[in-house]
C-alpha cells in the first residue's frame, strides 16, 4: 500500500537584537498560495526532518540557523486522501539576509503575538503557541552515543581500540549534518576508538579537534558515577557555545535519568540506541529540555 503521508519539516526562526529583547520571529508569504506561514518544506528522499528544517529555512528565507528545542509536529489532511506531517524546531538566526525567490516573495520579522495574527493556518498558530509557552533554554549541549562497532565478543584485541563497523561508519557520516544543525562548537569523546570515530567526521567538517575524556567511559561511570556527573556538568558550564559529548551505552541512560531527576525534568524515554543524540537545553545550568533523536540512518539500515 502506498504511503499517503507527506513528510515535511520547518522552524520558528527567531532572533533578538539584545538578550533582553522579546524574540522576533519570521513569517513568510508564498505567492503560489497567497498565504502567510512559517518556513517549511518537504523532506527529500533519504533526508531526516531535522536536516530538512535547516535546509528549508535557508532556501525560503536566506538565513542560516542553528536548531534548538523541538516544537513537536502538526498533521492535517491534504487532497486525494493524503495527510501532511510537519516536524518543527525552534531555530536561532546565525547569519544571512532575505532574498525574494520563487517560493517566497516576502518575509516579515514580527513579535510572536503578531505572528499568530499574521499566519494563515491554525496549525502554525499551534506551533507558535508551543514556542511562546514552552521552556526557553539559554544554552545547549549535545550528548551522542557512539555508532555501531560490531561484536565485542568477536573482536580480537583491546576493546578500547574496537573500531566502527561499516554501518557505524555510515552512521558517523550521517551525524555530520545533525551536529551541524545543532551548532556544535567543541567536541569531547570517551577514550574509546569507536567513540572518537563517531564524532570525527563532523569535527573534521567544522575544523575542531576531538578532546579525549576518560570521564565519559563506562569504566569510569561504573567505578564512580559522581566523577562523570561532575565532569559533564563542568563541560556544559565552561564550554562556550554548544559542547558535543560522545559516550557509551552504559553511561548515557543512567546519566540522563540522574540529571532529569536532579533538575526536575520528566523524560519521555531513557534508552539511547547507537548513534542516537540528545539535545539538552539549560537555563542557569538547570536542565529544562531534553530532545531525543534516533540514529540518522533509516531503520532498515541500522542494527541496534
Amino acid at each position: 500500500m502506498a504511503d499517503t503521508t507527506v513528510r515535511a519539516a520547518g522552524a520558528v526562526l527567531w532572533q533578538r537584537e539584545t538578550p533582553d529583547d522579546e524574540p522576533r520571529v519570521a513569517v513568510v508569504h508564498r505567492p503560489r498560495y497567497d498565504d502567510w506561514s512559517l518556513p517549511k518544506g518537504k523532506v527529500d528522499p533519504g533526508e531526516i526532518p531535522l536536516v530538512t528544517a535547516v535546509r528549508e529555512v535557508a532556501e525560503e528565507t536566506g538565513y542560516d540557523c542553528v536548531l534548538g528545542r523541538s516544537l513537536g509536529s502538526t498533521t492535517y489532511p491534504l487532497t486525494r486522501g493524503r495527510t501532511k506531517h510537519v516536524d518543527y524546531w525552534s531555530a536561532r538566526v546565525t547569519g544571512g539576509d532575505f532574498v525574494a525567490n520563487d517560493e517566497v516573495d516576502r518575509m516579515v520579522w514580527v513579535s510572536p503575538a503578531q505572528a499568530r495574527d499574521t499566519v494563515s493556518y491554525d496549525a502554525d498558530r499551534e506551533v507558535l503557541a508551543r514556542f511562546v509557552h514552552g521552556p526557553h533554554p539559554t544554552s545547549h549541549a549535545v550528548l551522542v552515543r557512539h555508532a555501531r562497532a560490531g561484536s565485542k565478543a568477536r573482536y580480537r584485541g583491546d576493546d578500547a581500540e574496537r573500531p566502527l563497523d561499516s554501518v557505524g561508519v555510515q552512521q558517523a557520516e550521517a551525524l555530520v549534518p545533525v551536529l551541524t544543525a545543532f551548532g556544535g562548537t567543541a567536541v569531547f569523546s570517551a577514550e574509546r576508538t569507536r567513540c572518537v570515530q563517531t564524532v570525527a567526521p563532523w569535527a573534521r567538517s567544522v575544523g575542531l579537534q576531538v578532546v579525549p575524556e576518560r570521564a565519559l567511559t563506562e569504566e569510569t561511570y561504573a567505578r564512580d558515577p559522581d566523577v562523570v556527573r561532575r565532569r559533564v556538568r563542568d563541560i556544559v558550564a565552561t564550554t562556550p557555545g554548544v559542547p558535543v559529548m560522545c559516550s557509551q551505552g552504559k553511561v548515557i541512560p543512567p546519566l540522563m535519568e540522574w540529571w532529569a531527576e536532579q533538575d526536575g525534568l520528566t523524560l519521555t524515554r531513557t534508552r539511547s540506541r547507537k548513534a542516537s543524540v540528545w539535545l539538552l537545553g539549560f537555563v542557569g545550568g538547570v536542565l529544562v529540555t531534553a530532545d531525543h533523536l534516533e540514529s540518522p540512518l533509516p531503520a532498515s539500515v541500522r542494527d541496534d
